[in-house]
């Protein structure tokens, strides 16, 4: 809409992952470093945590997309809240194997020959699996006995797990210490900074075509990036936001002043409907009155009246609200494996018991 007012020649900042905008932070290259690490390496895990819109899905893609089809196999599923077969046949349907209606140990030894078949004319295969916080323990489990394939002294595949960050506290459970022993590396990409965030937005205009404008004052810059956190997905929403209501200003340079009243926006914006209910506890201002009752809160007389900054900070609430929720569904994961385990030690006390002992003792005397 606005690309030729700007003289652009593609949309700079779009939300959806695309490898062509890539920004080589020093927290995305190491991730990158990492895991070209583990495609050498040819074995176990390469795990890459990291909050929504960092830029995980983009450098996996990268990746992928730089891979010679010639010499490596390629599979990439999402993983959701599924058990530990359904998982393996997810994988099994992503390398392009039937695993409907098919017993689990047909997949399984289905999946082995393939890899086995693979391996035999020199190609690698790599299983890349996103949002990996959603796998349970089981699932997790069933991913590391795969890693077990073996072809004399090769490893048959390799796994790159991607996830959000509570997938790192996952994998701290004690339940997870044969699979840690299989990380052969991690690494968390977390926000960019003030200067980078500059140079992120800069990147971006120049690869889609940007000479003079639109341009930004380093108060502006330094703006964004208070209403973004450093998240480049929230960079993209932000800046999207701003070109388009410079365009519908005819305004092509733009200050503090602009980006907080397009903050102002999508705060007011972000905040309604069901969102408000989950920012009631985000947004208190500290006095134990929360934001829905307090006179300064969006749709309230003084709404209007709200420093810049507290609407900038106000902007990230949301981000709280979902890390929370998704904190939420891992501590569910963890009660879940807590649970199992406390039956297996209920199981084994019982079996080994004082009481359990004198009454076999009892019966084979009766006998």
């Amino acid at each position: 809409m606005y690309k030729s007012f700007y003289g652009l020649t593609s949309k700079p900042f779009q939300l959806n992952p695309d490898p062509a905008f890539y920004f080589g932070s020093k927290q995305h290259l190491r991730a990158q470093a990492y895991l070209e690490y583990g495609m050498h390496q040819n074995e176990g895990f390469i795990v890459i945590t990291g909050e929504v819109g960092a830029g995980k899905t983009t450098i996996v893609r990268g990746l992928l997309d730089s891979l010679d089809p010639e010499k490596v196999v390629a599979a990439q599923l999402v993983s959701t809240q599924l058990d530990a077969d359904d998982t393996l046949r997810l994988v099994g349907a992503a390398f392009g194997l039937r695993t409907k209606d098919v017993a689990k140990s047909d997949v399984l030894m289905s999946l082995e020959a393939f890899l086995i078949s693979m391996t035999a004319k020199g190609k690698r295969c790599l299983l890349v699996v996103d949002e990996a916080q959603n796998l349970t323990a089981r699932a997790v489990e069933e991913l590391r006995m795969l890693s077990n394939f073996q072809y004399g002294n090769t490893a048959l595949l390799q796994s790159f797990l991607i996830g959000q960050p509570e997938f790192r506290q996952i994998l701290q459970s004690p339940h997870m210490m044969q699979f840690r022993q299989r990380v052969i590396a991690a690494c968390h990409i977390g926000p960019l900074d003030v200067s980078e965030t500059q140079a992120y937005i800069e990147h971006r205009l120049h690869h889609a075509g940007a000479t003079d404008s639109p341009s930004f004052t380093s108060a502006a810059y330094e703006a964004i990036f208070k209403a973004s956190s450093g998240i480049p997905r929230r960079i993209n929403s932000v800046c999207d936001r701003l070109l388009l209501f410079g365009f519908l200003n005819q305004q092509k340079n733009f200050d503090m002043a602009d980006v907080e009243e397009v903050a102002r926006e999508i705060f007011e914006e972000t905040i309604g409907g069901s969102t408000q209910v989950q920012m009631q506890y985000a947004l208190n201002d500290g006095s134990g009155v929360s934001a829905l009752s307090n006179p300064l809160a969006p749709g309230s007389p003084g709404e209007h009246s709200r420093p810049p900054q507290e609407l900038l900070a106000a902007l990230n609430a949301e981000h709280v609200a979902e890390r929370l929720a998704r904190l939420e569904s891992s501590l569910i994961q963890l009660e879940r494996i807590n649970g199992a385990t406390l039956q297996l030690l209920q199981q084994v006390f019982a079996q080994h018991s004082p009481v359990t002992s004198s009454q076999n003792k009892n019966e084979n005397s009766d006998a």
